[in-house]
């Protein structure tokens, strides 16, 4: 393991330690700065040359500046000779423009993995696509994994009685991550019909399957932004009555007035992954955050040795991983 190195950005050095922590390894030395003007500057503090260099560095908020973060920190190394550089990005930004869904408008996921690619990055690791075809849009090698078996091994440890659960997919677009968790908790599914009424609203129409009513309702998302559609579906199915209600999801965003819908939500808590960085103004008693930095780790580990990262994308990573 002499040979590889683990750095981090600025936009999440807690999830870049705790990564190194479970590698045995010393986070990278790195100096980051910025100028009066906006402009990021960086100094690689140690010999990276013909090393195997690992990135972690996620492009969430400020996404325009952890982005450019980023492709100025991978430029830095492959200046200094870095032999292979891996970009490690628990949270890939911009990930919602994946298509054009209407004319005139880009697509700036395509975008964002072309400056990644272009910057010298060789290869790229990350959770929880928005979009699986996102992979598509990178010219180098991508790991994707999922925190559906963190999630999941979670709700299995909590002990419910199995015949009490049910999975609920909050929109019809979620239907297949929902199977997926329903499959690994060997629970039910209900589907929540969600309908645009505006430009920026949804309305909850429907409940699909279940029935929900005394059950133990779980409800997992790719991410939760403004928590609105979520917090909809959540009110839904305790009106339906469902008796506990959980959100979950990779991703806690949480912008917008995300915070305020959770504390006020019929819910018993909120699960996410640190993939995200969560703000001390943002904790709440019933967000729960655990981590991916395991799962990261063994991925970080075999990419070095040249092993197979594909058991990870199983939904028994968590045991392959330890």
């Amino acid at each position: 393991m002499n040979d590889m190195k683990v750095f981090s950005g600025r936009a999440h050095p807690e999830l870049a330690q705790r990564v190194c922590d479970y590698l045995g390894l010393s986070l990278g030395k790195l100096r980051i700065d910025t100028f009066p003007d906006g402009e990021i500057w960086c100094r690689i503090e140690q010999d990276v040359r013909g090393r195997d260099v690992f990135l972690v560095q996620p492009t969430c908020h400020p996404v325009n500046e952890n982005l450019m973060e980023l492709l100025i920190l991978i430029d830095s190394f492959k200046r200094a000779s870095a032999e292979r550089i891996t970009a490690v990005i628990p949270y890939f930004g911009y990930a919602r423009q994946d298509r054009k869904d209407e004319g005139r408008v880009p697509i700036t996921a395509k975008l964002a993995a072309n400056l990644i690619t272009r910057a010298g990055a060789d290869r790229v690791v990350a959770m929880d696509l928005h979009a699986a075809q996102i992979q598509g849009f990178f010219d180098i090698p991508v790991d994707h994994l999922v925190g559906a078996p963190v999630i999941d091994a979670y709700f299995r440890e909590m002990d419910f009685p199995r015949e009490d659960i049910i999975v609920v997919s909050p929109d019809e677009g979620s239907i297949k991550r929902a199977l997926s968790h329903a499959a690994g908790l060997a629970a039910p599914v209900a589907i929540v019909d969600k309908r645009r009424s505006g430009a920026d609203s949804t309305k909850q129409a429907n409940l699909i399957g279940g029935p929900v009513d005394g059950k133990i309702a779980l409800i997992f998302d790719d991410m939760i932004s403004t928590a609105g559609s979520i917090c909809g579906a959540a009110r839904m199915v305790r009106e339906a009555g469902a008796k506990i209600v959980y959100l979950a999801a990779t991703h806690g965003v949480l912008c917008g007035d995300a915070v305020r819908r959770i504390s006020e939500a019929p819910i018993e808590g909120l699960v996410i992954t640190d993939t995200i960085p969560l703000p001390a103004e943002k904790h709440l008693d019933r967000i729960k955050v655990l981590t991916v930095a395991p799962l990261l780790g063994e991925a970080v580990k075999r990419i070095h040795r040249n092993e197979s990262v594909s058991g990870l994308f199983r939904r028994d990573a968590r045991k392959e991983s330890r």
